[in-house]
């Protein structure tokens, strides 16, 4: 079961050192300095969207959630960085007391997102929020890349089911992360297990061509996956000769046989001669799903033929050539004191070089033209006007060290249909283009 996504207490081993070696260092200095108290902001952006891409799509948020709710030095932590130097004992003795007690806002997950969207704001003292900003950064980076390459793919499949059976193409943890992403962009069911038992997500999997291989004649090896697993079972008809395969497939099966899987070959091609040797086999209703490294535009190539899922690794976990969303974490305001009732006064960075960023605390909203469809991603740090006020983006998750956001998956995962539906057509084109809403600050 999804025991994180449902509110469960899970068991889940401190995140504290998914962090950098300066995060810690930075504390000790803001402390030993009379400044690590000093009440501070951070935002989370992005500058540009991958190239050609048309809009991001907000994923990791709940395992963000976890990772805060987890973020503690216990004993064994602190003894590592106690023989490493990593820092002095009156630092040790503070991180051992860490809790994060402040507020986070941010855009609800499967939300889209632009350059400059404030996807996500953490407040507090400047030492407890700078410790996040590594773990944050590496859960929505990658979480948001999956997720927007998983949508790109959910437009070109238009309905057909999408089944991710990326773990064996990546690290294990983040096949885990990967399969959760998929499934709020728009996959239906995953491969890895692990991602089922921590997020419920429907599991798919029948037989590979060892299983075939493993047997004698490619009959054999049929009849047996029949007889385990019901005549509803999906075959692996690519093994030796495809035409061969089917014809079997539906003799073993009868024209109750629930699908065939075809990974390799032209796909455009076989999908045709399967589907009309099936349909003069009696198997009518008998599915064709194709696997075989395909991506977005493979699958856009596939559209006119008669195949009815499609499943997707490689690609789809490496953010069909997008491994990351670039995002960054930035101070943009902090009191000048450690005084909790002084006023927050606006920094960022001026430094050249296209990494500049706006000083002050963010709204945004998402202004739609006439007909209601969005038209503009609105970000300002002053107030809000009138005509967006019931259009501002960024939800509370936290406050007050209390995670307020808690939601199944499937929540976020309608939310992404909906975002996506109130965009411009133009957002789901494959096309190379620029961003299908412009930032307009204000």
């Amino acid at each position: 079961m999804n025991t994180a996504d449902l509110g469960l207490p899970v068991a889940v081993p401190s995140t504290a050192l998914f962090t950098d070696h300066y995060e810690l260092t930075m504390v000790q200095a803001a402390l030993r300095g009379g400044t690590a108290n000093r009440r501070s902001v951070f935002e989370v952006f992005t500058r540009r969207l991958p190239e050609g891409r048309r809009y991001g799509v907000v994923a990791g948020t709940g395992r963000v959630l976890d990772a805060v709710e987890n973020f503690r030095f216990e004993p064994e932590i602190l003894e590592f960085l106690r023989e490493r130097g990593v820092v002095d004992e009156p630092t040790l003795a503070w991180l051992a007391d860490y809790r994060f007690r402040g507020d986070i806002k941010g855009y609800p997950e499967g939300e889209v997102y632009f350059p400059g969207s404030p996807i996500m704001r953490v407040t507090g003292t400047f030492a407890e929020c700078v410790l996040l900003e590594t773990v944050i950064l590496s859960i929505l980076n990658h979480d948001s890349a999956v997720a927007a390459a998983a949508s790109r793919m959910a437009v070109a499949a238009q309905g057909r089911p999408l089944l991710e059976m990326g773990a064996r193409r990546t690290h294990e943890l983040s096949a885990v992360a990967a399969a959760r992403a998929a499934y709020v962009g728009g996959f239906s069911s995953t491969s890895d297990l692990a991602a089922g038992y921590r997020y419920d997500i429907p599991t798919v999997g029948t037989s590979a061509h060892a299983f075939t291989l493993l047997h004698d004649t490619e009959r054999d090896a049929f009849t047996a996956q029949v007889k385990s697993m019901g005549r509803d079972t999906t075959l692996l008809v690519d093994t030796y000769d495809v035409a061969e395969a089917v014809r079997a497939a539906v003799e073993v099966a009868g024209p109750e046989l629930g699908a065939v899987r075809i990974d390799s070959g032209d796909l455009l091609l076989l999908a045709h001669r399967v589907r009309q040797q099936l349909d003069e086999l009696g198997a009518r209703d008998t599915k064709i799903i194709v696997t075989s490294d395909l991506d977005e535009y493979a699958i856009a190539s596939l559209a006119a033929a008669p195949v009815d899922a499609y499943g997707v690794g490689t690609q789809l976990v490496t953010g069909s050539g997008h491994p990351t969303a670039s995002m960054v974490y930035k101070l943009v305001a902090r009191a000048d004191s450690e005084d909790p009732d002084a006023p927050l006064r606006p920094v960022a960075k001026k430094s050249m070089g296209g990494k500049m960023s706006l000083a002050g605390v963010k709204w945004a909203a998402r202004r739609p033209d006439e007909s209601g469809v969005a038209e503009a991603e609105v970000v300002g740090t002053g107030e809000v006007p009138e005509e967006l006020r019931d259009r501002l983006l960024l939800v509370d998750l936290i406050r007050g060290g209390e995670i307020v956001a808690r939601e199944r998956l499937d929540v976020a995962r309608e939310r992404h249909v909906r975002a996506r539906d109130g965009l411009p057509l133009s957002a789901t084109q494959l096309s190379r283009g620029e961003p299908v809403l412009p930032t307009e600050y204000v």
